[in-house]
């Protein structure tokens, strides 16, 4: 007999305010459609505290990671690129939360040029992202990262400070340097925009299965180009179940026994203990 599959959401913004009014209905979908856990990650301080508080309303099924995002929302209209001034109200949260934690997340660069098209607003986001690895490191957390437009800077900056426990999350750098970050033992996360993504598409026939995990980026990166925030749960779960046949369409396994799978997720998160 088949062993039974059980999917991990590796990265998603359940706190989102989008989610808000029928997050229940949200979560009692994923569990439906077999899936065990979520991994719900934040982009600025101003979210740490809805993301605990679900890890908390769902205890063993939300798994939060708190991290500082390369882009700031200022307003619903206008982003910035993140500085070193924006991690002094995330790290005291960190520190209060860090026993509760799963990992660090989303952290990571984003050099597309809206956001950051100085060498100033460049640096910047690596110093904020080097602060993150050093505090990773010393909670000896994994790492969640984004790496939009900066798949090259981004793994050599992991490399050169040492980072091991790393998920990069859909990744949409070169297929050559993403082996670079398989040679670093780093994991990928593969999103249900693979369907339309003929990048995603290349990038799941190279990467060994053993290095591959799965993410909905919910609300956004779905099967559909548009963002899915205003559509009632069960549509938004779509993302989630289009997950598996947006891989096989690629020509690659989605979902493996959940033994392996299991495995492959401790070995990011450090969930060994867990049961999940």
């Amino acid at each position: 007999m088949a062993a039974a599959v059980r999917l991990v959401d590796c990265h998603c913004h359940l706190a989102a305010p989008c989610f808000q009014t029928d997050v229940a209905a949200v979560v009692r979908a994923a569990q439906q459609a077999a899936v065990s856990a979520l991994v719900v990650v934040s982009e600025q301080a101003g979210e740490f505290q809805d993301v605990v508080a679900l890890s908390e309303r769902f205890p063993g099924f939300v798994l939060p990671c708190l991290g500082v995002h390369p882009v700031q929302e200022v307003s619903p209209e206008e982003q910035r690129s993140v500085t070193l001034k924006d991690l002094d109200a995330a790290w005291p949260l960190i520190e209060l939360y860090k026993d509760k934690l799963v990992g660090i997340g989303e952290v990571g660069l984003d050099f597309t040029p809206r956001f950051a098209s100085t060498d100033e607003q460049k640096e910047g986001q690596r110093q904020v992202l080097i602060k993150q690895i050093e505090l990773a490191r010393r909670l000896d957390l994994p790492l969640n990262v984004h790496s939009r437009s900066a798949g090259r800077p981004t793994i050599n900056l992991l490399k050169e400070q040492g980072a091991t426990k790393v998920l990069l999350h859909a990744f949409d750098g070169k297929l050559s340097v993403a082996m670079e970050g398989v040679k670093a033992g780093y994991f990928f996360s593969i999103p249900p925009s693979i369907i339309r993504s003929e990048q995603k598409q290349k990038l799941v026939k190279l990467l060994p299965l053993e290095n591959i995990c799965l993410e909905t980026d919910s609300p956004a990166l779905g099967p559909e180009k548009q963002h899915l925030c205003g559509r009632g749960p069960v549509e938004i779960l779509v993302k989630i179940l289009l997950t598996k046949p947006a891989m096989n369409e690629a020509g690659v396994r989605s979902s493996v026994p959940v033994t392996e799978q299991e495995n492959e997720f401790e070995r990011v998160t450090g969930l060994a203990e867990r049961d999940l």
